[in-house]
């Protein structure tokens, strides 16, 4: 009865969003990551309302002409007052104790471009290009010509060249793992298996950390149609069946049953390593395809049976580390094994030390199974992080407009911007015990 309500509100707020317009103004269209919009009316009175052929529309975006036209919208540029008193010649310096203290003027257009340029030009001949970070990091506009890191990265590029930021918070330990060991991510989002296939095949499906339908709320570039609700609910009313391992509960909606297995955060990969141990202890792995499509597994089952550090990765020594029973680690071994399984790893994963563990132990399940290549069997990284993934619909690519070439060839790893930021001049840093992190190419 829980789950038919959910579904009730659902299929109201979806009636909501798709009202139509009691307005005689033909229908524009606009694409953001959040879907498409409909935008009726004109001028202080337009509105946006939900795309009507979207089955799960997302009402993020329904705010942004609000935002547009809020109190709080920056709409004239602004300088701090003793960096600009220092530039105008009204003081000897800029104030850096009062950074983050004191309050920012407005300033004409013409005189913010001119101070831009002015301070562009300083850094560039006293330093060189390489002295200036332009690594805007984030979504932006999902339009190619308004798209942020487009524009920034194309303006410096024509002055010289920057520093750039290197993979992202969502994927950097998957971007530089997966290539080693399957494909690159890029490659790997097309080949998702889809929501459709998977009806129609997969009778087990298990996630490591859900598949979160408010995250799959985006997808880079925009999306017509958000398909990861009516894509669960279509294979619970085939017959699939749900593990979800995850610390959060609700992290899936089905509209069905989905079984709940609480596990200690950051110990995915120990009870991954235990399941694969099950799996090559009782003779359940499949070795001819590892045979013929693997590499590898010769190192891997020494060290699931313990015999290169003395610690066989068994569902015993498992237990201990994430909290989940040995009994019921060794029948999700027997259970994928017996069936034809999916496995999935949600991106939050891999947000973490050693992050690429997770990814590399799941895989190697998966390969340990047989199924990866087989309708609705193997493996997916990131089923319910944004639209895209199990989305079979045809996937086509816009204009584009050129950026250039970039002179400076150093980058700086998103996740160390902090610490490029607390150690001016470094090209290194340490975090203990690990070895020194390269900050630079």
């Amino acid at each position: 009865m829980q789950h038919q309500s959910s579904r009730d509100s659902e299929t109201s707020q979806a009636e909501q969003l798709n009202a139509s317009s009691c307005s005689s103004s033909p229908l524009r269209y606009t694409a953001t990551h959040w879907g498409v919009y409909e935008a009726v009316g004109s001028g202080s009175a337009m509105r946006l309302q939900a795309f009507s052929r979207d089955p799960s529309p997302s009402p993020i975006g329904l705010s942004m002409l609000e935002a547009a036209r809020g109190p709080v919208r920056v709409r004239r540029p602004a300088v701090r007052r003793s960096w600009l008193a220092s530039r105008r010649g009204d003081a000897p310096e800029t104030r850096r104790d009062l950074r983050g203290q004191e309050p920012f003027v407005e300033v004409e257009w013409n005189e913010a471009l001119d101070l831009i340029a002015a301070e562009i030009e300083r850094v560039r001949t006293a330093h060189g290009n390489s002295a200036i970070f332009a690594g805007s990091y984030g979504w932006s506009s999902a339009g190619r010509f308004h798209h942020a890191q487009s524009q920034v990265h194309r303006f410096y590029n024509s002055v010289g060249g920057y520093v750039r930021h290197a993979d992202s918070y969502s994927l950097g330990a998957a971007r530089v793992l997966m290539p080693h060991i399957v494909a690159s991510m890029e490659e790997l989002f097309g080949l998702h298996t889809s929501w459709r296939v998977m009806a129609e095949h997969t009778r087990l499906f298990v996630t490591f950390g859900g598949v979160p339908a408010k995250n799959a709320q985006v997808a880079s570039g925009g999306a017509t149609e958000h398909l990861v609700p009516s894509g669960l609910r279509s294979m619970a009313e085939a017959g699939v069946r749900f593990i979800n391992i995850s610390p959060v509960r609700d992290d899936i909606d089905t509209g069905g049953d989905v079984e709940w297995i609480p596990i200690r955060p950051g110990t995915d990969t120990a009870l991954l390593l235990a399941v694969a141990h099950t799996l090559l202890q009782e003779g359940l792995h499949d070795p001819a395809f590892l045979a013929s499509h693997c590499v590898g597994f010769e190192r891997v089952a020494p060290y699931l049976l313990g015999q290169t550090d003395g610690q066989p990765k068994d569902a015993a020594w498992a237990a201990g580390i994430t909290e989940v029973p040995a009994e019921r680690i060794i029948a999700l071994a027997r259970e994928m094994a017996a069936t034809r399984t999916m496995l999935n790893v949600a991106w939050s994963l891999q947000r973490s030390h050693h992050g690429e563990q997770p990814f590399w132990a799941m895989v190697t399940v998966a390969a340990m199974l047989g199924q990866v290549g087989l309708p609705g069997g193997g493996f997916g990284v990131g089923y319910g992080t944004t639209n895209a993934l199990g989305n079979d619909n045809a996937k086509f690519s816009g204009p584009t407009l050129p950026q250039g070439s970039n002179a400076v060839r150093s980058f700086i790893p998103v996740a160390r911007l902090t610490d490029m930021l607390e150690n001016p001049g470094g090209s290194s840093i340490t975090t203990a015990p690990a070895t020194p992190i390269q900050i630079s190419a």
